[in-house]
């Protein structure tokens, strides 16, 4: 059975792309000279050569395939710098924008998009392979960012253990504060985990200011979980067939979980171990963009160019564990029938977030862990 791993921090596989060179960077890395940022973008079809940098989150991957080709289409040697999570992934842009890290950034997500444009530390590039599906997630009219996937954060039932235990299972937020399901739920901190906070913005979105802390206290009393992170939540705390013995079968997971599931064979999704609820789902968008002050700001825009390809898009799911943001790219036959996305979402504007996200999660934290 494959991974049940889905996006989120430290929900996708390390990369094993051998062209691929991993480094963790340096906070002070030196700038050479190289292609000046007043260079146009490269015409269709262009090479170029020399190398390009890649910053992303540590847990970046695509096939080797596709690198080798990227890399013999455009004569380029593609660098990767992996400096952590998406969240430090932005603490580090901004700690270096006076000497970049790299050039161009892939995995900045809509709860930190914001503040890496406020902070200067990207260029703007408007690609011409975004197309409607990507530019419908735009965070601003100037191009500084672009959607490359997304994700949607949800909670996984369990449903071998409910027919089992002769329980009804939840559909809705509301629902998981309800006397039946006590002590069957495990999320994640918000303060240390990337899914945790999607959940966190998803009650807000959904109860709003007014509402959300007292839905957060309605879930403590009825006895949620909290786990530091994804793997803990998922593989220790949660019952489902991954489990390492789990008594939660209430988890804080993905949309695409569920197809990791499935026992070979099963094709019929009545039969599927697990499913995600759709009413609970936050959404999350990963963008791409050049890095302001990068030394090869036209290999830059190429590798945001190629993240936007079918091929690449066609390779995310199954490589990064998220959705590709073009929705004409046929998803793996799993996918389509056991990790439907949910048709409306929690969403948030990212400014909202940037705004608010450090306060949320302080008074998350006063409420729930004290």
């Amino acid at each position: 059975m494959a991974s049940p791993l889905a996006p989120g921090t430290r929900r996708r596989r390390p990369t094993t792309a051998t062209a691929l060179t991993t480094t963790v960077a340096a906070l002070a890395l030196t700038a050479c000279s190289a292609v000046g940022d007043s260079e146009p973008p490269a015409a269709e079809g262009a090479t170029s050569s020399g190398t390009v940098v890649l910053v992303t989150h540590d847990s970046f991957a695509l096939s080797e395939e596709l690198v080798a080709a990227f890399e013999e289409d455009t004569g380029l040697t593609l660098e990767q710098r992996a400096p952590g999570d998406g969240g430090a992934l932005v603490n580090q842009l901004v700690l270096t924008k006076d000497a970049p890290l790299g050039d161009v950034v892939y995995g900045i997500d809509n709860a930190f998009a914001s503040r890496a444009i406020a902070e200067g530390v990207l260029e703007p590039y408007e690609s011409p392979a975004a197309g409607e599906d990507a530019q419908r997630y735009a965070v601003d009219d100037e191009g500084h960012l672009t959607a490359v996937d997304v994700g949607d954060v949800c909670v996984n039932v369990d449903r071998t253990w409910f027919a089992e235990a002769g329980i009804a299972e939840p559909e809705t937020l509301e629902d998981l504060t309800k006397p039946e399901y006590e002590d069957l739920l495990v999320v994640t901190n918000p303060a240390t985990s990337s899914p945790g906070l999607a959940f966190l913005m998803a009650t807000v979105a959904a109860f709003g200011e007014d509402g959300w802390v007292d839905y957060w206290t309605a879930l403590r009393d009825n006895g949620v979980k909290v786990a530091s992170g994804w793997s803990d939540a998922y593989y220790v705390d949660f019952t489902g067939p991954s489990s390492e013995g789990g008594d939660r079968p209430l988890v804080l997971s993905y949309a695409s979980s569920p197809p990791y599931e499935v026992p070979e064979g099963v094709t019929d999704p009545a039969e599927a171990p697990t499913r995600a609820l759709l009413d609970t789902c936050f959404r999350q968008v990963e963008y791409a963009g050049v890095l302001a002050g990068a030394e090869n700001p036209e290999g830059a825009r190429q590798v945001v160019d190629w993240l936007l390809s079918p091929e690449v898009q066609a390779d995310i799911p199954e490589q990064m564990y998220v959705y590709p943001v073009d929705s004409s790219v046929e998803l793996p036959e799993s996918w389509a029938t056991f990790a439907p996305q949910p048709e409306e979402p929690f969403t948030l504007d990212p400014e909202v977030i940037t705004e608010n996200r450090d306060a949320w999660i302080r008074t998350w934290t006063d409420t729930v862990v004290g």
